[in-house]
């Protein structure tokens, strides 16, 4: 029994060093990873429809009404989505997947936009089992140059909501309760909201632009680095 015990303590022990010293991301900086907005510095940013690869058709519309705040607080002047919808339509565009391998130096021609935002809705959905529940969204961004066409910037934001009751009593009663709360979590869901909250960790890597106060500043701040992921893809 001592020995048991013994073997329970050693291997919780290992655990937890473990968590101490492998479990934390490895981090970069601005710079490091993403050089090219430091010296080709885009001040205007045209932001595109996003493209989607979900089943949710819902999805384009909601994630639209999420990304232009943030990247105007980051520092860039950001093209009505209003304007940018219409000017497309014009030239018959009404997809960004079309947009995304050609030149867009036309964009510069268009708008006057230094660079474009592709935004790639990767999921959003609910996963469901009666007493548990959770939502994923995740979002992939990239930032292209309409000089160049080459990537300036690229990250992605993902975000796992858990929807189930946490609160429930044991027993049948509670196991009723717990599943009707999970369910009306689920229905009421905010999408929006999670997808803000993935816009956040997106955003927070970008470089500062030229309307921030602290333009030019970040290049050493840390982020987590991402380039591994994006290599593997």
């Amino acid at each position: 029994m001592r020995r048991v015990k013994t073997l329970i303590t050693a291997s919780f022990l290992t655990l937890i060093f473990i968590g101490l010293t492998g479990c934390g991301p490895s981090l970069t900086t601005k710079v490091k990873d993403f050089p090219k907005m430091y010296t080709e510095k885009p001040e205007s940013i045209l932001i595109l429809p996003p493209m989607n690869e979900t089943t949710a058709a819902e999805a384009k519309s909601y994630y639209s009404t999420t990304i232009e705040t943030p990247f105007a607080y980051q520092g860039y002047y950001i093209f009505p989505n209003e304007l940018t919808s219409e000017i497309l339509k014009q030239e018959g565009i009404y997809d960004s997947e079309l947009l995304y391998e050609t030149p867009l130096k036309k964009f510069h021609d268009y708008f006057g936009a230094d660079a474009v935002l592709f935004t790639t809705i990767k999921k959003w959905d609910v996963s469901y089992a009666v007493i548990a529940s959770s939502l994923t969204v995740s979002i992939d961004a990239e930032i292209k140059s309409t000089k160049t066409s080459e990537t300036l910037w690229k990250y992605n934001g993902t975000i796992v909501q858990n929807l189930s009751d946490q609160n429930s009593s044991g027993g049948l009663a509670g196991i009723l309760v717990s599943v009707i709360a999970t369910a009306i979590n689920t229905a009421l869901a905010d999408y929006t909201k999670y997808a803000q909250v993935a816009n956040a960790r997106i955003i927070n890597s970008a470089p500062y632009g030229v309307y921030h106060p602290n333009y030019m500043k970040d290049q050493n701040m840390e982020i987590i680095d991402q380039t591994p992921a994006q290599n593997n893809q």
